[in-house]
């Protein structure tokens, strides 16, 4: 017996399984089986090559370009300097070209700025004084317009302040009820954007190629009528993003232009066409002048507008063949599995489990006459 350990030993070692192929006629086993398989193919063929263009190699991130100008004009009353015309070198900062702009819809003018001694305003809680002990002289005024020259003078009949020297009189605070310069809702801003999908060198501009010389001048965006109009107007856009443009004008907000890619390029290059989705600003300018004396001068504006935001995504997709070998090779391991599962649910969970296990499992033994002549 101890010559015949060893041999057994090796024997269980070198034994070799083979698969067996049992029929069995159980069918909700079977219906399970083809259930499983008709889901690998709608997700092969639904999900996968429809839904996600499985069979694409695709460019997530392309490269692009964007230029902007906006055009209008406007007349507002700007305080004590009289009416004003207002055109795009005075209600887009930055200057046109770039892909971030912003719109002046409001402003609280301050005219005729000089530089000199004037009351603070009562407004500033470090200019509030009773007597000239409280303002002590060089002392800059927190948060204020400019330095203590050591007096409490009147502001006006109710309200006493330390006298400043800076640029008087102070900053007029005071908003207007309604957005002055109204008129920018009829506004337009011409986007012109180009991306370039280096994967697959290919660029597309999002203006409509056309020989009529008037298109641009007369067309206006539509997502619906004009979808290849790169001119949009303002109120349009505030109110694809849920807004109303006499509210947003009013102090200001940001809008989010959002311009989405998203090229077959499998089908015609014309299809590949973008879509254009839209989603507080304080700004200062001064502009000097020096009067008939001589003497410096300014007025002061405080603007309140719209920040445009401009941001380019977008993919482009072609036929390749390995994302076509990748995605058909899943769904055949996915058939593997569903084997897999049908297996265990008839060896272990069926009310005939051990008569299947000994169908499907079965030791395979050589001849007597040959097993007897080996021993």
């Amino acid at each position: 017996m101890t010559g015949r350990e060893p041999c057994g030993l090796s024997g269980g070692l070198l034994d070799y399984k083979t698969v067996k192929f049992a029929l069995t006629r159980n069918r909700r086993v079977g219906l399970l089986h083809r259930l499983l398989q008709l889901g690998v193919l709608g997700y092969l063929f639904g999900w996968v090559l429809l839904v996600q263009k499985g069979y694409q190699d695709t460019d997530p991130a392309p490269r692009a370009a964007v230029v902007t100008k906006l055009k209008g004009a406007a007349v507002a009353e700007v305080g004590g300097a009289g009416r004003r015309l207002w055109d795009a070198a005075d209600y887009v900062r930055p200057p046109q070209g770039e892909n971030v702009l912003f719109l002046v819809t409001n402003f609280i003018a301050t005219t005729r700025q000089g530089q000199g001694t004037c009351p603070e305003s009562p407004s500033v809680l470090d200019a509030m004084c009773t007597e000239d002990a409280d303002c002590l002289m060089g002392n800059p005024v927190v948060r204020g317009n400019g330095i203590k020259t050591g007096k409490c003078v009147m502001f006006n009949t109710t309200h006493s302040t330390c006298e400043i020297y800076g640029w008087c009189p102070v900053e007029n605070t005071t908003l207007p009820r309604k957005p002055l310069l109204a008129e920018a809702e009829n506004f337009t801003l011409f986007i012109k954007n180009t991306v370039h999908f280096t994967k697959f060198n290919f660029s597309k501009c999002n203006t409509l190629q056309t020989n009529d010389p008037t298109y641009f001048k007369s067309c206006t965006y539509d997502p619906f009528f004009n979808p290849s109009c790169p001119i949009f107007r303002v109120r349009d856009m505030v109110e694809a993003a849920g807004e109303t443009f006499g509210d947003l004008a009013l102090l200001g907000g940001s809008i989010g232009v959002r311009i989405e890619w998203d090229c077959d390029l499998d089908r015609p290059a014309a299809q590949c066409q973008p879509q254009y989705s839209f989603s507080l600003q304080d700004r200062r300018t001064a502009s000097y002048y020096w009067d008939s004396q001589r003497q410096l001068y300014r007025n002061l504006l405080k603007l309140y507008g719209i920040r445009f935001d401009i941001s380019v995504h977008g993919q482009a997709g072609k036929f390749g063949i390995i994302p076509v070998a990748v995605s058909f090779g899943t769904s055949i391991a996915f058939f593997g599995a569903a084997t897999v599962v049908c297996d265990l649910v008839l060896l272990y969970l069926d009310a005939k489990a051990d008569v299947y296990w000994k169908e499907k499992f079965e030791e395979a033994k050589p001849p007597k006459g040959k097993t007897e002549a080996a021993a």
